[in-house]
């Protein structure tokens, strides 16, 4: 089975999109695709099963936050 999610993430500006995109994309390998477009970061998370695709979110979500953080 495969599983997929699509995150469509909206930030104040296109530059804080591309800076977060910039910094979390080196981790995306084969289990993310993602581009920015305008000031959102869409990303396409796929993964072999659900317990795998909430894990592979969490890490995604969790870089995407520190990411903005220090965008700030």
């Amino acid at each position: 089975m495969i599983v997929k999610c699509l995150l469509d993430l909206e930030f104040d500006s296109k530059k804080k999109a591309s800076i977060v995109w910039k910094s979390v994309r080196v981790d995306d390998y084969h289990f993310v695709d993602s581009r920015v477009e305008g000031k959102r970061l869409i990303a396409k998370i796929e993964a072999k099963s659900i317990p795998s695709l909430l894990r592979t979110l969490n890490d995604y979500l969790a870089c995407v936050s520190i990411a903005e953080k220090v965008t700030d």
